[in-house]
């Protein structure tokens, strides 16, 4: 149900942002802009329900539970780029969107290193044996 909450939003957003768009060119990036944090603001919600129902999953994994963490932090950061990446371009600022995607994978990098310098731990004590 939530998909076509979030389906009906969109189309909303656009199909007024266009009848504007001739118009008052400003109005409509401020319509789509308003239907952009509506859904933003559902897929927040969201991402809080399932950051309780995957704590779950943490009690179960013991220490790794740090792991599912940084996978939380990663996808809050990818989709937090995303969603102010497609807001710059659609406003015309393709620049600043790129920017924002470059620091958004920079972001992911940093989160991971725990991860991979775990992978690599592994892998020296493996090659111990």
């Amino acid at each position: 149900m939530e998909v076509l909450k979030i389906s009906a939003i969109a189309l909303v957003g656009v199909l007024a942002a266009l009848q504007f768009k001739q118009i008052k060119p400003e109005y409509s990036a401020y319509i789509a802009f308003a239907a952009g944090l509506l859904i933003f603001g559902y897929a927040c919600r969201i991402f809080y329900v399932l950051s309780g129902e995957v704590g779950q999953f943490q009690q179960l994994f013991g220490e790794e539970q740090k792991y599912f963490s940084i996978l939380f932090k990663v996808i809050g950061i990818t989709y937090l780029c995303e969603f102010c990446s497609g807001i710059c371009k659609d406003a015309g600022y393709g620049g600043i969107a790129g920017q924002i995607e470059i620091f958004g994978k920079l972001a992911v990098l940093f989160c991971g290193m725990p991860v991979l310098l775990a992978v690599i731990e592994a892998i020296r004590t493996f090659g111990t044996w």
